[in-house]
């Protein structure tokens, strides 16, 4: 194949038209394993809220490049050197950032498997694909991995303002609805400088980072800890769980092979091999939602409820609290459930069950968003800003959750 035809380009209903700038990054999108992020949903269940919210970790990929193309453009006018191989690292490392993501994005690292998180998954698949690329990706997986001499290539693939944030923001903001979160990405680029090889944002962007840091909170509760939204994720965890748990008594579960493996394998970080991860590789949102279609006939009183309520969003209750809920209440529903359908606490606990959400939008302790004076002085942009609610904002809110059966179940 011509290496012209290759320089495709995609139509992104965010930026217009995205180019695709070199035939490595051209065969890496091709690849199947990357090929795989547009079976997997960005936001997880959240489209059971906001009915828009069916985009891709494709997409935000994709999105991610285009944007880390963006800042080297400006950085290189304002006469930052950032070498062709280190151009390609970055927009390499940025691309394959999501890659190691299970079905529906957080499901499975906290149901299936065990504490392996997808930033691991994301560094094997690049070594992985290090090797059948003949070591082009060294220099991406040296930035993705936080080691690479020049701090600021670190900070723009995972930072408190990094190209991540800047696209997944405005992207599930469009795909949600949810005008809050729509943010200026381009003039936030437009405004990065480095000093020193640290990431700095010029003195001119303080209301853009002000905006950014807003737009953040405001997504945060409204969209990725909406309670539907929490309480479905619970259920499909829930459910996995209890998948498992029967296939280890022996229970026969009809699903994918690739979704078997998990179920019938303990896996942790040392387990993690490499047949696990092709196997992995082969595991997307499909998997999963055939496996509840499939289970919500079957015999398991707590199986067969827990993909009823997910397939026909007939989902659990929920009260949020300022305050931790008293271990009174939840004991009177797990009560409840036990002698209305005669089934055991541990059995009860699956629909019975609370849990803490935390809210920062800005962690200023180890990396900072610098703001850069004309001055030349630099301060961090709680010090910088004018906005009164910045420092409310890196802050900690602690809410809490309970979620129990409605009446009709």
């Amino acid at each position: 194949m011509p290496t012209n035809n290759k320089l495709k380009i995609f139509n992104d209903p965010i930026y217009g038209f995205i180019t695709i700038p070199n035939s490595l990054i051209f065969d890496i999108i091709q690849h199947k394993y990357f090929q795989r992020l547009r079976r997997i949903s960005q936001m997880g269940l959240s489209y059971l809220v906001y009915p828009g919210a069916h985009h891709t970790r494709f997409h935000h990929a994709l999105g991610c490049m285009h944007l880390m193309q963006r800042a080297v453009n400006v950085l290189r006018f304002k006469g930052v050197t950032i070498s062709e191989d280190e151009e390609n690292g970055l927009l390499i490392a940025i691309l394959l950032h999501d890659i190691g993501h299970g079905p529906f994005s957080h499901a499975m690292e906290h149901s299936i498997v065990n504490d392996v998180s997808h930033e691991e998954i994301s560094l094997r698949f690049m070594e992985e694909l290090n090797l059948e690329f003949n070591g082009s990706l060294t220099l991406a997986i040296s930035i993705f991995k936080g080691e690479y001499p020049r701090p600021f290539m670190c900070q723009l693939i995972s930072s408190q303002l990094d190209m991540d944030r800047a696209d997944y923001l405005k992207r599930d903001s469009f795909y949600t609805g949810v005008a809050e979160g729509n943010i200026n990405s381009e003039r936030l680029i437009t405004m990065l400088n480095v000093v020193d090889d640290q990431l700095m944002v010029e003195e001119k962007g303080i209301l853009s980072v002000e905006k950014f840091l807003i737009a953040r909170r405001f997504m945060y509760w409204q969209v990725y800890m909406h309670k539907t939204g929490v309480v479905a994720e619970q259920l499909l965890m829930g459910t996995l769980r209890r998948a498992k748990e029967l296939v280890e008594q022996g229970v026969e579960l009809k699903c994918s092979d690739a979704l078997y493996y998990f179920l019938s394998s303990e896996i942790n970080s040392e387990s993690f091999n490499a047949e696990t991860l092709t196997v992995f590789s082969k595991l997307d949102d499909y998997d999963i939602v055939a496996a509840l279609k499939e289970w919500q006939n079957c015999d398991d009183f707590v199986l067969r409820n827990l993909c009823q309520m997910i397939l026909d969003r007939n989902l659990l209750k929920v009260k949020l609290k300022n305050k931790p809920i008293p271990t009174s209440d939840l004991k009177n529903h797990i009560d409840a459930m036990i002698k209305k359908h005669k089934v055991t606490k541990h059995e009860a606990e699956y629909f019975v069950f609370q849990g803490v959400l935390i809210n920062q939008a800005y962690v200023n302790k180890n990396q900072k968003i610098n703001i850069l004076f004309k001055t030349g002085k630099i301060k961090d942009i709680v010090k910088a800003s004018d906005q009164l609610n910045l420092k409310a904002l890196s802050k900690p809110i602690t809410k809490y959750y309970m979620c129990f059966p409605k009446k009709k179940m």
